[in-house]
């Protein structure tokens, strides 16, 4: 029933780009270890191959509740659509039968565990589809998924059998502070983007860890945004400060969009896919 449904969602989403509509997403099942991971797939019309982006979401969770993939998550994939890009964004919460995770205390997915597992098993499904780019599969994430594609591309992680590595990886306000004090590094082309004032993650600790990564790893950039905060990519979220009990937001701190580095991330997420 599931391959009916994800063809079905692929003839869709063909009808939906050819009509100038919203693309949607196709839903497919990957096998990993010890579970079916859940993912939903945004590919360009056509055969390929197609350059692919392995999107990852944050401790929000993929979906929000009548959809598939929550707008902040759709808005990036239909950007990257449009330079040519597959997305697939596995769904590391609901595949395991779990809500938002921003506030739970003790995690049963962690970032360097769970979630590299599951990074690691979407780039070998991706591997095995003609219609993906073997040489050109890359990594996206943010916040809780930026931290794990910091775990994903540190030499120590290179998952053997599993060729050719990633093109490179894009991290949108990680928190460092458990990276910057094991002595990271990348083995990728690696792009860390964080606002000066978020105070969700640590613009600090993520200036240090890729300073002393110099030297002895793959090439890897930082670009802190002044005055932006957590979440500064998102569309139309207006600055506030985090209050309430709602799972799918980080106990403190403040969120907001910042136009500015918004557009200007957006631009560099474009040019260094290209690279």
């Amino acid at each position: 029933m599931r391959l009916l449904s994800a063809t079905l969602s692929l003839t869709l989403l063909a009808a939906a780009c050819t009509a100038g509509a919203a693309p949607l997403p196709a839903p497919v099942d990957i096998p990993a270890t010890g579970l079916t991971l859940h993912a939903q797939l945004y590919k360009p019309d056509g055969d390929g191959p197609f350059p692919t982006v392995i999107a990852l979401h944050g401790c929000d969770g993929l979906g929000g509740q009548s959809e598939p993939v929550q707008s902040r998550y759709r808005d990036w994939a239909e950007q990257l659509l449009k330079t040519g890009h597959a997305v697939l964004l596995p769904d590391s919460y609901g595949s395991r039968e779990l809500g938002p995770q921003c506030r739970v205390k003790e995690r049963r997915v962690l970032a360097r565990r769970e979630r590299v597992a599951d990074v690691n098993a979407s780039r070998q499904w991706l591997l095995q589809q003609p219609w993906a780019a073997r040489d050109r599969i890359s990594l996206i994430g943010w916040a809780n998924g930026a931290s794990a594609v910091l775990w994903a591309v540190r030499p120590q992680s290179l998952a053997r059998g599993i060729e050719p590595d990633f093109r490179s990886a894009i991290a949108f306000y990680p928190d460092c502070r458990i990276s910057s004090g094991l002595g990271w590094s990348t083995r990728v082309p690696t792009l860390l983007l964080i606002g000066a004032q978020d105070d969700v993650s640590s613009p600090a600790a993520c200036r240090q860890m890729v300073e002393e990564a110099r030297g002895r790893s793959a090439l890897a950039q930082i670009v802190v945004y002044p005055g932006a905060a957590h979440d500064f990519d998102r569309a139309n979220l207006p600055l506030r400060a985090i209050a309430g009990s709602d799972a799918a937001l980080p106990e403190r701190g403040h969120i907001g969009t910042d136009a500015d580095a918004r557009k200007d991330s957006q631009r560099r997420v474009t040019e260094w896919l290209a690279r």
